[in-house]
């Protein structure tokens, strides 16, 4: 497995204007750049612009090669970092959010009783916002109200 021996992993959003949302850019990253993803979020607008939430695995220097290769095909890539935050102070660290992390971004240390935020492994589903009793988690939506 490359992604257990190469070690690196990084969870980005893509962003695909029409002209790109057809072409099989990111089946390239593994054909060109020995890199594996896994699709964690798709979604194509009527107007064929696309967004995609994805989890790459490889070598370190070939995730940078991917990642140049993408953008100069047009893709905008925002590190998922960017997408999600959570509002510290507002936080009262109940833990509801952590039952619908589907990544395990959000878990509760056990020592402190506190909530952790992991934003690497975040994939910017948006689960947390929905079920946060105080809304301290709030995901930066684009211009077509999309993640």
């Amino acid at each position: 497995m490359n992604e257990v021996k190469n070690g690196f992993r990084k969870i980005v959003y893509l962003s695909f204007p029409p002209e790109v949302s057809g072409r099989p850019v990111v089946c390239n990253l593994l054909r060109k750049f020995n890199l594996s993803f896994n699709i964690l979020k798709a979604d194509i607008s009527p107007r064929h612009e696309g967004t995609m939430t994805l989890e790459v695995s490889g070598r370190e220097d070939e995730f940078h090669k991917g990642i140049g290769y993408l953008k100069e095909n047009g893709v905008r890539i925002t590190p998922v970092a960017h997408k999600i935050f959570r509002d510290e102070e507002a936080c009262i660290h109940c833990g509801v959010c952590t039952a619908m992390c589907p990544t395990d971004a959000l878990s509760l240390d056990r020592e402190t009783l506190k909530v952790v935020f992991d934003v690497d492994k975040c994939s910017a589903c948006g689960m947390c916002t929905r079920v946060c009793p105080v809304k301290c988690m709030t995901l930066d939506l684009d211009e077509n109200g999309r993640p």
